[in-house]
């Protein structure tokens, strides 16, 4: 038995997947983290954070990948030699300050009880103001890097993120010796060395640092102008060498072999955000096939021959997916999280009878529009700050017709992505759904797919991002030769479900679709949404 091991984190648990060299899932073990979102008040005290935190505790993320890792391999009856190598996604943008062997900021006695020396998870949206003058900064200098994002630097970014710890705790700024992904965190504590060698990954860089392999991260003079104390965070706070996932980040060290029960030395790639994860994970490998990344939030990403600069885009990164393309990330701030948010606001103990309820339901919820920004809007308007809507409600709608309208308000933005990215010059060909929703919740795909008019497949493998983490290990241990050979052989699968549009739908959904604009442009006061 020779296997890659695929470590996905998520919002809520990690998951650990074994595959073997032509794909076949050997074992999968999932572990919980005990502290799990940090929304409400920190470990130990009483005290309720601000509304728009979230947090998480940094340990949880090494005990739960290792007790994962442990029951995987028990339950594929594995040894540590049958592990070649070890791939890792990660929530992006999660981020932490650390001193410089490592060590979180939050661990340390002085720092316990400020909120902001915890790790931020990626859905913390405490720094609209830090965003919102970054994006100002930049347009008045003209800073080309806007160009690859769209026209507009996102809330759950890093530099906002580390520019509120700057402005609202200090103290705990100064502190702080290493700013670092959490993703980049992890595979640091797998590896050992020093902080001046630090395996951070271009994909989380690129995509959520503001960083190119031509420019790098922004310059001094850009960062002193949104904060004269700003100035020198890239040069005194951000050590280590940038690295494309699939490359060797180095080899684990005799402690955390102990602890994971793996063999020392195994290698281990870098990391990569865990929706793009999912790009090898469903077998896309070619230009054109927009993967949806589907769970509490969702991801959507894109391989072109073609680079473009498409407004609201959330980033197109040079070799930011797979190599040889450019990589084009866009994406919805709440999926699941806003399904189950309503689930439980309306009292309903599952999704089973309220799916059936509003599967039976025709196009349009009877009267009920939903616009879907209940964590703000990610693409095309990047404003953590918006809110959604339900509209046309009576008094004979239920919960059903609420989450029929939210199903529909969800497919309505990708039509809105899609648009942007063929109205933009970037062809949009084919559509693949992967990640957890799609498996459980298959009346959500049926709607994307009649809104968009378009067949949609859904990878058989419910761990798209995991297995996609555990190519990427593969490549690290030298398994393949390039990233196609390995996805190929581990991804490509027989089987596939492919969802079909009801023709019948389309006039209805064209109708609704520009109504949910209107109301869209209305919310946010934007003409051009």
């Amino acid at each position: 038995m020779k296997a890659s091991l695929g470590l996905d984190f998520g919002t809520e648990s990690v998951r650990a997947v074994l595959v073997d060299l032509r794909g076949r899932e050997l074992a999968s073990a999932v572990a919980k983290y005990p502290h799990g979102q940090i929304i409400e008040s920190l470990p130990g005290s009483k005290k309720r954070l601000p509304l728009l935190y979230a947090l998480q505790h940094p340990i949880d993320w090494l005990d739960s990948a290792a007790t994962a890792t442990r029951a995987a391999l028990r339950q594929a009856k594995a040894s540590a030699e049958d592990v070649l190598g070890i791939g890792v996604d990660f929530t992006s943008c999660t981020m932490l300050p650390t001193k410089r062997d490592g060590t979180p900021l939050c661990l340390l006695k002085e720092f316990a009880a400020e909120p902001l020396a915890w790790p931020k998870l990626w859905k913390h949206h405490g720094a609209q103001a830090q965003t919102d003058r970054i994006n100002a900064v930049a347009r008045e200098r003209g800073e080309i890097f806007l160009q690859r994002y769209g026209g507009v630097i996102g809330l759950e970014w890093f530099f906002p993120k580390v520019l509120e710890t700057l402005e609202l705790a200090p103290r705990a700024y100064d502190a702080a010796e290493v700013w670092l992904e959490a993703g980049d965190w992890f595979v640091w504590q797998l590896v050992g060395g020093a902080a001046e060698s630090l395996p951070r990954s271009t994909c989380q860089a690129g995509y959520k640092g503001m960083w190119s392999a031509n420019d790098g991260y922004p310059s001094e003079d850009f960062l002193r102008a949104v904060n004269p104390k700003f100035a020198r965070v890239v040069k005194d706070k951000m050590p280590g060498r940038l690295l494309a996932p699939g490359v060797a980040a180095g080899g684990l060290t005799a402690a955390m072999a102990k602890r994971f029960r793996l063999r020392e030395g195994t290698p281990i790639s870098a990391a990569i955000i865990d929706a793009h994860a999912g790009v090898p994970g469903a077998g896309a490998s070619e230009p054109g096939t927009l993967v949806m990344v589907m769970g509490t939030s969702s991801c959507h990403m894109l391989n072109s021959e073609v680079e473009c600069s498409v407004p609201g885009v959330a980033g197109v990164v040079k070799d930011g997916i797979l190599p040889g393309y450019f990589g084009y990330e866009t994406g919805q701030a709440a999926v699941g999280d806003a399904f189950d948010w309503l689930r439980k606001l309306t009292g309903q103990r599952d999704f089973t009878a309220l799916g059936c309820e509003a599967a039976a339901l025709p196009p349009g919820a009877e009267g009920v529009l939903c616009v879907d920004w209940f964590n703000g809007c990610r693409t095309p308007l990047m404003d953590g700050a918006l809110r959604g809507a339900f509209t046309g409600l009576a008094l004979h709608h239920r919960p059903a017709h609420f989450y029929r309208a939210l199903l529909e308000a969800s497919a309505f933005g990708v039509r809105r992505i899609v648009e942007l990215l063929r109205d933009g010059g970037v062809p949009v060909k084919k559509f693949v759904a992967t990640g957890g929703l799609p498996h459980h919740n298959p009346l959500v795909v049926q709607v994307y797919a009649d809104v968009l008019g378009e067949n949609i497949t859904v990878h058989p493998s419910k761990q798209g991002p995991a297995l996609g983490a555990a190519i990427l290990g593969a490549l690290a241990a030298g398994a393949f030769i390039s990233s196609g050979d390995a996805i190929r052989a581990m991804a490509v699968r027989k089987g596939s479900a492919v969802f079909k549009p009801n023709r019948s739908h389309r006039a209805v959904y064209d109708g609704l679709y520009r109504e949910y604009r209107r109301l869209g442009g209305f919310l946010s006061a934007n003409n051009n949404f």
